[in-house]
This record gives structure tokens, C-alpha cells and sequence, in this order.
């Protein structure tokens, strides 16, 4: 009867993640995150997604009147969960980011941005947040 002891702890713990006990069960540095700090989390990350999808749809961010979403409606056909992967553009693996910048340097005829500017963080969190939920697959074309 022993060996059903660790499987039942397993089935006790997987039911209190799945019925909401989750906010003292998600540990950071060695303290528990309460629903509090989960609430301001997904609304500092909400406004990263707002302030991407503002990017993504400005003109501003090239010289050539276009922007991201006249080739990329919605974020479509950016396979953020492919990243990294080989890009021939580029030719050699990069991250997301890069692209990014590439599409802004090239296409847009912009600058680019640095990859930890509030700005770069936002594009990534739009994308990434318009393709939740599809598995990762980095590498994958």
C-alpha cells in the first residue's frame, strides 16, 4: 500500500493546482507569488501586448509608410513558436527579436531597436501572445 503513497501526494497536489490553489503553489525565489502579484504580472504583461500591438500597427517605426501588420495582419505568419530557427534572410539561426529587426531594417527601412528596449519586449509579447497556445517547435519552417 506504501508504493500508492508518492501517487497519491501527486494526485493531491495536481488537484489543488487544478482547483485554484495555484497562488501558494507558484514559487519565486523561494517565497510563493499570492493572486495579488499574479493580477499586476498579467497586467503589466496585458499593457506590454497593448503597447505591441501599437507598434506593430504604426508607420512610425520605418520611413516607408508601411508597417508590420500590411504584411503581417494580426501577427499572421510570424511563427513566434518556431523561434530559434535558421532564417535564410538572415542566413543563420536567430531569435525572434532578430527578425524583428530585419523587418524593420529592411522592409519598414527603419532602425533598429535594441533587443532589450521596452519597445522590442512589446512587439515579442504582442506576437507571442497572438500565437498562445500553439505548441513550441523551434526550428521548425
Amino acid at each position: 500500500m506504501s508504493a500508492w503513497k508518492p501517487v497519491a501526494v501527486s494526485l493531491a497536489a495536481a488537484a489543488v493546482l487544478l482547483s485554484g490553489g495555484v497562488t501558494y503553489l507558484v514559487w519565486a525565489h523561494g517565497r510563493p507569488h499570492s493572486a495579488r502579484d499574479l493580477r499586476l504580472f498579467d497586467m503589466a504583461f496585458r499593457k506590454a501586448v497593448e503597447q505591441g500591438y501599437k507598434l506593430f500597427h504604426d508607420p512610425g517605426l520605418g520611413t516607408t509608410g508601411q508597417s508590420c501588420d500590411m504584411c503581417h495582419p494580426d501577427a499572421a505568419n510570424t511563427h513566434p513558436e518556431t523561434y530559434p530557427k535558421y532564417q535564410t534572410q538572415i542566413k543563420k539561426v536567430v531569435a525572434l527579436r532578430d527578425m524583428i529587426n530585419w523587418c524593420i531594417k529592411n522592409p519598414l527601412q527603419g532602425e533598429e531597436l535594441s533587443a532589450r528596449s521596452p519597445e522590442m519586449v512589446a512587439l515579442e509579447a504582442y506576437i507571442t501572445n497572438q500565437r498562445k497556445g500553439v505548441p513550441l517547435a523551434a526550428g521548425r519552417h
